[in-house]
């Protein structure tokens, strides 16, 4: 049996499409499927596509719902924020309100202040007159006493320097420091300033003179001439001082001789003085009483002397009665 051997088509040969049959209309995915394979490069794209747009989504519903979180705690601190702000803007009011006050009241005190101060400076040029007048009056008062010399007004440590003439007329020692008061009471501090001038200056006896007695504490009166840190005082009165110096003259003229420490030496001596001044003191009270007694005695001697001379002249207008007259008056 002969067989006849099937035809083999060659590489080249062209064959119609099975699938479409030669139309040439079918898409890819048409093809593919057709022959039971898929696209899987189109898959994977289009996966891929979904899974970023899926992605994307979630992304996009994601930040909305931080923008929405970030909004809300933003408007919450905001919110807080001002609310801070608001009450530190009312507590700096309220210091505004209470510093503008104390400012007032301060500007006010100041006001205040100014115009005592103002009062003050009054009467402390009041004072200063007062005690340059005193001042001046003591200079031409000390520069008229004999055998006494007498500085110019001092600047400062003191008012003046006074001490005795030599026969040529020259100041000698020892030198006296004097500072003039003329207020209610003397201080003890103004003793103090006195002694610190006196240091200061090398003087070894200081003055402090008071206008009137009145003005002297008792414990100046009791210790008059004293030592104080080193130097002599003497607590004494416009009045006083020029019979005081004449009662030092001999106790200078030793210091002279002897230095100034002779007091020092000689407290016995110191001891007498101030006994003398005490008995003068009181000497001098008791001459006040009694001018005070021979002026109120004058006094009446006057008034009972204008008494009579009016009792003397009313009789001289009278009629002096006779001889009968004063029978006739008995008689009856």
């Amino acid at each position: 049996m002969s067989t006849k051997a099937a035809a083999v088509p060659s590489a080249s040969e062209t064959i119609t499409c099975p699938l479409c049959n030669g139309a040439a209309e079918l898409t890819r995915v048409e093809i593919l499927e057709r022959l039971g394979v898929r696209d899987f490069a189109r898959v994977a794209q289009l996966s891929a596509e979904e899974a970023f747009r899926l992605l994307q989504q979630k992304h996009g519903n994601d930040s909305q719902q931080v923008w929405a979180r970030f909004e809300t705690e933003l408007t919450k601190r905001t919110a807080d924020v001002e609310l801070r702000h608001r009450i530190e803007l009312q507590t700096l009011t309220l210091q505004n309100t209470t510093l503008t006050r104390r400012v007032e009241d301060q500007l006010r005190e100041v006001s205040q202040l100014r115009e005592k101060n103002q009062l003050l400076e009054g009467e402390m040029s009041k004072v200063a007159r007062v005690g340059k007048r005193e001042e001046l009056d003591f200079e031409e008062e000390a520069r008229t006493w004999a055998g006494v010399w007498v500085s110019d007004k001092l600047s400062r440590n003191g008012d003046f320097i006074l001490c005795y003439r030599a026969p040529n007329g020259e100041p000698v020692e020892p030198k006296l420091l004097i500072d003039n008061k003329d207020k209610a009471t003397i201080a003890e501090s103004d003793i103090d300033k006195l002694v610190r001038d006196a240091r200061e200056r090398s003087i070894p006896v200081a003055v402090l003179v008071a206008r009137n007695e009145d003005q002297l504490r008792q414990v100046d009166r009791e210790t008059r001439w004293n030592r104080k840190d080193g130097i002599w005082v003497l607590r004494t009165t416009r009045q006083w001082l020029p019979r005081d110096l004449d009662v030092l003259k001999p106790l200078f003229e030793r210091m002279r001789l002897h230095g100034s420490d002779f007091l020092e030496k000689n407290t016995a001596l110191a001891d007498e003085v101030r006994r003398t001044f005490t008995d003068l003191d009181r000497i001098e009270g008791e001459l006040k009483k009694a001018a005070k007694a021979i002026t109120s005695a004058s006094g009446l001697v006057t008034k009972y002397r204008s008494r009579l001379q009016e009792l003397c002249d009313g009789a001289v207008g009278r009629k002096m009665p006779t001889g009968c007259e004063v029978s006739a008056a008995r008689i009856g």
